[in-house]
Formats: structure tokens, sequence, C-alpha cells
């Protein structure tokens, strides 16, 4: 066997095993939940390059640059997400990714092209929440609002269904932002959810994910 054939084979053998790993995604077909109770992240969580943490019974990150931490699990087009956000910062800017790729972040701090939906709250120094479609700006943004702003060391629940090109987004019991997309995401490429953060320190708990009926 010549050096050529073994590098071949040796290619061959890593598709084979990148090709597996992506095969053992499993679907989302029973509720998720995660309280993180925990001293690591665990295999659950896809980790793109940030120290996101589990400490003190809840997922904390900082300065992540928008290096998501992707959820290894596909996601139904219908779905209820269910956590608790906490900001300990007065620049506020909680957000998570929802029925993105799995795998894409920043990797040079500029500009992040989201695959999914942001749902921001208190993003742009606390000035600014919105649920924006594959962007974070100008005509990515679908909805927005300025009030209220995010009050540091205060936990927010919040519960966003997505049914169809239904995206509705609660906060602590209270409508906060909707948005009907004609096009909604779903499917290969668009059907992940993650954490994500740009400089506040924040931190999250009590995750649920289910189907929705």
């Amino acid at each position: 066997m010549t050096t050529g054939d073994r590098s071949l084979i040796g290619l061959l053998l890593l598709a084979g095993l990148a090709l597996g790993c992506k095969a053992k995604v499993p679907a989302l077909t029973e509720p998720f939940t995660d309280g993180f109770e925990r001293g690591e992240i665990g295999s659950d969580w896809h980790n793109t390059g940030a120290e996101y943490k589990t400490t003190g019974g809840v997922l904390s990150i900082q300065g992540a640059h928008n290096h998501p931490l992707w959820l290894r699990r596909k996601l139904p087009a219908n779905v209820i997400i269910e956590l608790d956000a906490t900001s300990r910062s007065p620049q506020g800017d909680l957000k998570i990714e929802l029925m993105g790729d799995g795998q894409s972040f920043d990797p040079d701090q500029g500009r992040y092209d989201p695959t999914g939906y942001m749902f921001v709250f208190g993003g742009w120094s606390n000035s600014l929440s919105i649920i924006s479609k594959l962007g974070e700006h100008d005509d990515a943004v679908k909805v927005k609002r300025q009030a209220p702003r995010v009050e540091p060391g205060r936990t927010y629940h919040w519960i966003i269904t997505k049914r169809g090109g239904v995206l509705d987004w609660q906060i602590d019991g209270h409508p906060f932002l909707q948005y009907f997309d004609p096009e909604p995401l779903s499917g290969p490429g668009h059907e992940f959810f993650a954490f994500n953060n740009w400089e506040t320190d924040v931190s999250y708990d009590n995750v649920k994910i289910r189907p929705a009926d």
C-alpha cells in the first residue's frame, strides 16, 4: 500500500466518522430538560468555542463573542422553549437562537450571521429587544421594542412558542414580542436551539424544550 493509498483511506475514515457523528444527533420527540446541576456542560451541548460554565446550578457565560452553545437535538417545526434568564450587567443583552444550523459561530469577532431566529432582550446597551431572522441588524430585525429594559440581577422566565410561522415570546407570563413569518425556518439547516452571548455576564437555568401540540 502506498503513502497516497493510506492517506486516502485516512480521509475516508474521517469522513465516515463525521457522517456518523452527524447521523447520531437525535430528534427531539420527547421533552428535553436541563437544570445544569453538574460540574461540566456535558455531551448534550455543542460549544463552539466560548467559556460556558455550569456553576451553582446555572449555565453561566460572559464574553462569548457570538460563539453559541448549541443543543444536540433536532427540533421539530413546532416547538416550545422555556427557560430562566438572568443578566448581572446593566447592559442586559440576554439572547438565544432558534432554528439555527447547530454549528455556526463568529470566527473573527466580526458581524455574526445567524442561521435562525434571534431573540434578544435588552440588546445594544439595554436599549432594544428584538426578534430577527437570519441576522441581527437592519432588515433582519422583524419586530422590536425599547421597553422594558433588563433589570440586573432579576431572573426572567421566558416561554417561546413556534407553531408554523407564528413565533410568540412571553416573559414572566406576559406577551412580549410576536412575529408571523410567511416563510418559516425549519428542517435541515434550521432545526437547532442555542444560547448566545457577546460581552455581558449572564446565566440561564431550568431549560425545557418540547414539541408543540
